[in-house]
């Protein structure tokens, strides 16, 4: 029986109150613009605007107050805040608001202040690694859904950010999550497979993974997965945990599955999507270090394989 991830993934942690209430009040951003304690945090290109600090200190976000960007920004209420902070009080509002290239770097034009969650996410606390990826996620739906999807007419945020209208028919657009799969496979001497994908350097190594087709459970998609990607054939699939994965709009949820005996099992990469397949005991993988390259500490692939190999791996 494995122990859910979840909890330990560094973007799945989570102190914030989603105050889903609220987002129907037309009045929203009014009373934010009128109430002094009311932030903002920016997004911009897809990276989040941290406040200043030396490298010595934990990166922060910086919370900003309502005026620091344009009044006709995009704005998207995250939420309020759990817990008291040395930047905010319990019960602080927090609003993701999205620059253009013109405001991006009128806000701050130090562009070292700007970093992506997808290599910053495990430095975060818990309360700014959700907002972070809450931010961005909405950031990168809205970005994709300026027209309807159905009628071609432009669309317009409403409700706190949270829906977007059709222009002349009305209909309302919600934000979606495309679910996929990332799997750790073994075989009967307890190896892991890793491969390399073609979009990336030839020497970084990950878990198989893919999107969850239509009709679909999750299982069925690990089983298809990997036999597309690998030419492994695999049984009993074990959910391990989640991470949303807004680059640009997923939730991984991650899986052990074991070789099935039945079947012959060589390793067949598909040459399209992955170009290099390879066993590794955790002896051979920790040697293989200085050679390879693994998943960054943000990734849910990362936990997979340290959960596997029993602990931190000495590598970036």
């Amino acid at each position: 029986m494995h122990r859910s991830l979840t909890a330990t993934l560094p973007l799945s942690r989570y102190r914030i109150d989603r105050d889903d209430t609220r987002r129907a009040r037309p009045s929203l951003f009014d009373e934010f613009a009128a109430d002094p304690a009311a932030r903002i945090i920016a997004v911009w290109r897809g990276e989040v605007l941290l406040a200043e600090g030396d490298a010595a200190t934990a990166p922060r976000l910086a919370l900003l107050p309502w005026d620091a960007a344009p009044a006709d920004a995009l704005r998207v209420y995250l939420g309020r805040t759990l817990d008291a902070e040395a930047d905010a009080p319990a019960g602080t509002p927090v609003t993701a608001v999205m620059l253009d290239d013109a405001s991006g770097p009128a806000l701050e034009p130090d562009v070292t202040r700007w970093a992506s969650p997808r290599t910053l996410g495990h430095r975060l606390g818990d309360r700014d690694a959700g907002l972070a990826i809450e931010a961005l996620g909405m950031a990168n739906w809205h970005a994709t859904h300026q027209f309807s999807p159905r009628t071609g007419n432009p669309t317009v945020s409403t409700k706190a950010g949270w829906v977007r209208v059709d222009v002349e028919t009305g209909a309302e657009i919600f934000p979606r999550t495309d679910a996929a799969i990332i799997v750790g496979v073994t075989d009967a001497d307890d190896r892991l497979v890793l491969g390399s994908n073609a979009l990336w350097e030839s020497n970084r190594f990950s878990l198989l993974a893919g999107f969850v087709e239509p009709g679909e459970s999750l299982e069925a998609a690990v089983v298809r997965e990997v036999h597309e990607e690998a030419g492994l054939r695999v049984i009993e699939p074990v959910y391990l945990g989640s991470q949303p994965w807004p680059f640009p709009a997923s939730l991984m949820l991650g899986f052990r599955a074991r070789l099935d005996p039945q079947h012959a099992n060589e390793l067949r990469p598909d040459g399209s999507e992955i170009l290099d397949l390879r066993w590794f005991s955790r002896d051979e993988l920790a040697a293989s270090l200085g050679e390879i390259l693994l998943p960054g500490r943000t990734s849910i692939a990362r936990a997979i394989i340290e959960d596997w190999f029993g602990g931190p791996l000495d590598a970036p």
